[in-house]
């Protein structure tokens, strides 16, 4: 069921619930939803428009919110594909609309649409401009790399609401009920703008000035009341890369279970030694988003993988790869190593983690040869009482 926004402020956004990969990488098993708003008043805006897959229905909808009239701005606060499909749409629907972006979106028009003339119908806006609407006026702040470079949000005073562009998305398909937000959210949050924490901090800034009952995401529900203030909250915390949630993160890479088996081991280790929550991600099965949303939600991180090749296990490679991409930092790690004959995971694994922001490896190196043994067992509890110190 589509949300109810204000009186003035119509929903006009899509569902794909047949979507099972976002962005060809991120498993969404829900679908996604393309938020869109209409705000109706003496001149009428269209807050950004849908992805491809959805725009008959986005038109339909759109057409049929209107009633006959005609919108005057369309308003594009971000302008990747998924949210930006449209535009051409609607100036072919609406020739005399003007679009209004921030300069930097302007540049990147050509990019997505070279067959179409465009720059006639472009409205710039910088920070802090206004637009009127009648009792509604928009003011524009700029959002760059959040998480794109011409990104910008809009506030609207009248009904105290924030466009917030991708900022507080949340993968799956729309939800009145935002209960469950935060883990789709943060697995969203880091995997897309987990990067750009500084950006993301200043926007938090800007919206702290503001008196903000509503924010309207461009994916995922809308937040109020309670949720709004968790969603705050959160990312916050996300933002400024602090640890989230007491624990240990414990991510695994093993060929033929050998190094999964002392992984067992050491989770029951912790578990003995007090450890109220252990969370466990084979990387070579599990979601690689969710690997990556854990590690930025646990401060302690333990580290198995085997060698391979004279150097590592390329799912834990992969796994590494993402988080130096994604700015991880701030984290106690432990390593566990696996090697037959000649072991090289731990070599690999100290190099990448050395590579990122205050990340501390604490403890010594454990080295399995093969399988567990009893005489291994004396390390992982070292291990363990290293990663909990």
């Amino acid at each position: 069921m589509k949300p109810t926004i204000t009186n003035d402020i119509i929903y006009i956004g899509q569902d794909d619930a047949e979507l099972r990969l976002f962005e060809s990488q991120y498993v969404v098993p829900a679908g996604m939803c393309y938020n869109s708003y209409l705000i109706m008043d003496e001149k009428i805006a269209i807050m950004d428009t849908s992805d491809k897959r959805t725009m008959k229905a986005w038109k339909a909808d759109l057409v049929a919110a209107l009633g006959g009239r005609t919108p005057d701005y369309l308003v594009v606060h971000h302008m990747e594909p998924d949210h930006a499909s449209g535009i051409a749409d609607v100036v072919a629907l609406y020739p005399d609309i003007k679009i209004v972006c921030s300069a930097k979106a302007a540049q990147m028009l050509p990019l997505f649409y070279p067959n179409d003339d465009l720059a006639g119908k472009v409205m710039t806006v910088k920070e802090k401009d206004t637009l009127e609407l009648g009792k509604h006026t928009l003011t524009f702040f700029m959002a760059p790399m959040v998480h794109w470079p011409e990104v910008m949000v809009s506030y609207d005073a009248e009904d105290k609401v924030l466009f917030s562009a991708d900022g507080f998305g949340k993968f799956g398909v729309i939800d009145a009920d935002p209960d469950d937000w935060a883990c789709e959210a943060r697995r969203y949050y880091f995997n897309i703008c987990g990067k750009y924490g500084a950006p993301v901090s200043t926007l938090l800034r800007k919206a702290a000035t503001l008196d903000i009952e509503q924010i309207l995401p461009l994916h995922g529900p809308i937040l109020k009341g309670e949720a709004l203030a968790e969603a705050l909250r959160l990312y916050t915390i996300w933002s400024s890369y602090k640890v989230e949630a007491e624990g240990v993160f414990v991510a695994y890479a093993s060929i033929h279970g050998c190094t999964k088996q002392a992984v067992e081991k050491l989770v029951e280790i912790l578990k003995e030694k007090g450890c109220k929550k252990v969370a466990v991600t084979d990387l070579s099965r599990d979601d690689m988003a969710e690997a990556i949303e854990d590690a930025f939600k646990y401060g302690k991180v333990v580290l198995a993988a085997s060698s391979y090749d004279a150097g590592l296990f390329p799912p834990m490679y992969d796994f590494l790869h993402h988080l130096q991409i994604k700015a991880w930092q701030s984290r106690d790690v432990a390593l566990i190593e696996n090697g037959s004959w000649a072991p090289s995971a731990g070599r690999v694994m100290t190099e990448m983690v050395c590579e990122m922001k205050d990340v501390n490896i604490k403890g010594e190196l454990v080295t399995l040869r093969g399988r567990m043994k009893d005489s291994d067992i004396p390390a992982l509890e070292a291990l363990a009482d290293a990663i909990m110190a």
